[in-house]
C-alpha cells in the first residue's frame, strides 16, 4: 500500500507542476514544449536508470556528465572523421562508457575508497579527454545520427525515447525479479549482513557502475542525435539532474531502497521543471539553484521517511 502511495504522490507532484507552469505561461501547453520535454527525457532516463542501481548499493557516481561528454566526443570523431556508421559508433560508445564505469567501480570497491571521491577524479579525467579527443572543437555529424532523435511522423516521441522506456522497463525487471537485483538491495541495506549471508558483495557493485557507464555511453549517442553534433562541453551539470531525478523518485542516498520506474517519474518531474523554468526565463544559475534545492528537499523527505 505504501509503495502505491509513493507512486500517487510522485504523479500528483508531476501533474501539479504541469498545471502550475501552464497557469504561469499559456505557451507551456503546446506541442513545442511537449517536444522539448520529450527530447530531454531519453538521455536523462538512461543515466537515471543506471544511477538508481549504483545508489541502491550505497554508491554514487559524479562523473556521468563528463563521461557523457567524452563518449559523445568519441562518437563525433568516429562518425565525422573516421566515417563510421551509426550502429558501430553506438556500440563503441556503450563499450567505452562501460569500461569507464567499470574502472570507477573497480577502483572504489577493490581499494575500499568512497565512490564519490573516485568518480570526482574520473569527472576531471573524462572531461579532459573529451577536449583532447576533439581538440576542443565541436564535431558536426549531421543526418547520420539525427534520425535517432527525430520524432516519428506525426508524433513528438523519437526512437531514442522508445529505447529509453524499454531500458527503464528492463532495469526494473532486473532490480525486482533477478538475483543480482536482490544482491544490490541487500548490499545497500547492510553490506556486512549481506557478506555474512553469502551474497557476493564486490562484483555486483562493480557491475552496477559498469551498467551506469554503458547507459551513459548510450545516452551520449542520444544527446548527439538531439544536437546533430558532438560538443566536448556536453553534459556539464548533467550529474545533478540525474541524481535529482533518482532522489526525487525515492531512491535512498544511503542505499538499500529504490525503484527504476519511480526514478523515471523523477526524470519526468525534473525535465518538466527545467522546461518550465526556461519558459519563465530563468537564468542558468537560477536553474542550478532550483535543482540543488530539489535535491536537498528530496533528501530531507527521505530522512523523514526513515524516521517514521
Amino acid at each position: 500500500m505504501r509503495r502505491f502511495a509513493d507512486y500517487l504522490i510522485l504523479l500528483a507532484v508531476l501533474v501539479a507542476m504541469v498545471l502550475l507552469f501552464g497557469l504561469l505561461r499559456d505557451s507551456f501547453f503546446s506541442m513545442a514544449t511537449l517536444g522539448s520535454v520529450a527530447n530531454r527525457i531519453p538521455a536523462l532516463a538512461l543515466v537515471a536508470t543506471g544511477m538508481t542501481l549504483v545508489m541502491i548499493t550505497g554508491g554514487i557516481d559524479l562523473s556521468v556528465g563528463s563521461v557523457l561528454g567524452f563518449c559523445g566526443a568519441a562518437v563525433g570523431v568516429m562518425m565525422a572523421d573516421w566515417q563510421w556508421g551509426l550502429a558501430l559508433a553506438l556500440l563503441a560508445s556503450i563499450a567505452l562508457g562501460a569500461a569507464i564505469g567499470g574502472t570507477t567501480g573497480a577502483v572504489s570497491v577493490k581499494l575500499r575508497l568512497p565512490s564519490f571521491i573516485v568518480s570526482l577524479g574520473m569527472l576531471e579525467i573524462a572531461r579532459g579527454l573529451a577536449f583532447l579527443t576533439t581538440n576542443s572543437q565541436t564535431k558536426y555529424i549531421g543526418a547520420g545520427i539525427e534520425s535517432l532523435g527525430a520524432p516519428f511522423a506525426g508524433l513528438v516521441i523519437s526512437p531514442a525515447f522508445v529505447i529509453s522506456v524499454l531500458v527503464v522497463a528492463a532495469g526494473q525487471v532486473m532490480l525486482s525479479h533477478m538475483a543480482v537485483g536482490r544482491h544490490w538491495i541487500a548490499i545497500g541495506a547492510n553490506r556486512e549482513a549481506a557478506l555474512i549471508s553469502g551474497v557476493p558483495v564486490d562484483r555486483p557493485r562493480i557491475l552496477a557502475h559498469a551498467l551506469l557507464g554503458a547507459l551513459t555511453g548510450l545516452a551520449a549517442v542520444f544527446n548527439c542525435s538531439r544536437l546533430g553534433s558532438a560538443d566536448p562541453n556536453a553534459g556539464v551539470g548533467f550529474e545533478l539532474s540525474a541524481i535529482a531525478a533518482v532522489v526525487v523518485g525515492g531512491t535512498s542516498l544511503m542505499g538499500g531502497r529504490g525503484s527504476v520506474v519511480k526514478s523515471f517519474i523523477g526524470v519526468l518531474i525534473i525535465a518538466t521543471l527545467e522546461a518550465g523554468l526556461v519558459q519563465l526565463g530563468a537564468s542558468e544559475p537560477m536553474k542550478r539553484v532550483v535543482t540543488g534545492t530539489v535535491i536537498v528537499a528530496a533528501v530531507l523527505a527521505d530522512t523523514w521517511r526513515r524516521k517514521t
